[in-house]
């Protein structure tokens, strides 16, 4: 990697651009958890001790290239002066006059949060006039949001290529590292565990650990589909029917390369979602017609067992079944289990996805994973093999 470390740049007195991931989540207008601007804190605060001038940027939620109040990170700026315990202050745009202004005016030490970048549709087309915007506030420009590396948006890789003196913030530097260590020659036996309710967002990360895996079990939403590959029945489970074939060639592939590909041995079904229902737990060949895999049984929490015996690395994304609903979080939660016994054991673990974190986290178990990723998508495209656009923008 060619990036540099925040440590290694020159910000003494200097305007420093720091994209942050503050996508937090929010209920009526209240922060719920604050997970993220902690996980920012390290960086500001190195920036903070050498006088610099701190503009944080980030998205929040699905704002749609307008301004929408319930999107702002005017309750971000307020929390993350708590936290830092010195006033933040809050442009009301990230780009135009009022967001010009407030950098302009900003002193050493000083901390400016600017809106929602998303609340302009340039953010997200990567438009060069609004990167070259961004770009303007700052000599110093810093990457610390992981979980967006994966997008080319204005805020990310577009305006990073306006700056000579750049590099990434610490929470971006210990995904990095952690990461690269799951790609490159890790450590075997090398288990991948994969689900989640979709497969058509993982086709690439599928074919990639099918290539390079000792061990690939298979998991949630996703299993349906290599279910119907073996001309099983799924009931009325979802399934997305174009992605059949290409189960087949995973497992296909997976066998030529001598790569062990596990199923679920046994499924938790329901006849509807919403009570009162019947559940019952039915083998691989068994989902009856009308009923929905929701969970992968208790023979199938065994059999990863035996399969994740003496792995040396481990990488899980995606929960096993419906781990919102409490009664269909056994197999998601079984599953944390088992990678936070193995890194007892020895083995370097990687979990990533929102639900898999919330999984380990509600388990108690985050302290006993070596790495917990703040990125899902990010860090699913990088264990993948593919660049992201967000760190390739921090090369020299």
């Amino acid at each position: 990697m060619t990036w540099k470390s925040v440590t290694e740049l020159p910000v003494e007195g200097k305007r420093v651009f720091v994209r942050v991931d503050f996508n937090v989540p929010m209920k009526d207008g209240s922060i719920t958890d604050d997970t993220r601007i902690r996980e920012s804190l390290r960086t500001i605060e190195h920036l903070l001790a050498r006088d610099a001038r701190v503009i944080l940027a980030s998205h929040l939620g699905k704002a749609k290239g307008s301004p929408d109040p319930k999107y702002s990170l005017s309750p971000v700026a307020k929390r993350l002066g708590e936290l830092l315990k010195r006033p933040v202050l809050f442009a009301g745009d990230c780009i135009g006059d009022e967001a010009t202004s407030a950098a302009s005016a900003l002193t050493s030490g000083g901390v400016l949060l600017l809106e929602n970048t998303r609340f302009h549709a340039g953010e997200e087309k990567n438009d060069a006039a609004m990167s070259k915007s961004l770009a303007s506030f700052a000599d110093v420009y810093v990457n610390d949001a992981f979980g967006t590396a994966h997008r080319a948006h204005a805020s990310t890789a577009g305006m990073a290529v306006h700056f000579q003196v750049k590099g990434a913030g610490f929470l971006m530097a210990k995904e990095l590292s952690a990461l690269e260590r799951a790609v490159k020659d890790p450590a075997r036996p090398y288990v991948c565990i994969l689900g989640g309710a979709k497969i058509s967002g993982k086709i690439e990360a599928l074919e990639a650990f099918a290539a390079r895996a000792d061990v690939l079990l298979v998991g949630g939403g996703m299993a349906n589909h290599f279910v119907r590959a073996l001309e099983l029945g799924t009931g009325s489970s979802l399934v997305e029917e174009a992605q059949i074939p290409m189960a087949r060639r995973v497992m296909d592939a997976a066998r030529e390369r001598g790569i062990q590909l596990a199923l679920p041995s046994d499924f938790v079904v329901t006849d509807k979602f919403d009570p009162p229902h019947k559940t019952k737990t039915v083998g691989i060949a068994s989902i009856p017609d009308g009923w929905s895999a929701v969970d992968v049984g208790p023979k199938t929490i065994e059999q990863f067992a035996r399969l994740m015996k003496g792995a040396k690395t481990i990488v899980w994304n995606g929960p096993m079944g419906v781990f919102e609903q409490e009664e269909f979080s056994n197999g998601t939660t079984g599953v944390a289990r088992l990678v936070a016994e193995a890194t007892a054991e020895g083995a370097f673990s990687v979990v990533g996805g929102g639900e898999s974190v919330a999984a380990v986290t509600k388990a108690g178990l985050a302290s006993k994973i070596s790495h917990v990723s703040t990125g899902g998508g990010a860090s699913l495209d990088f264990l993948s093999g593919k660049t992201l656009p967000g760190v390739k923008a921090l090369e020299s």
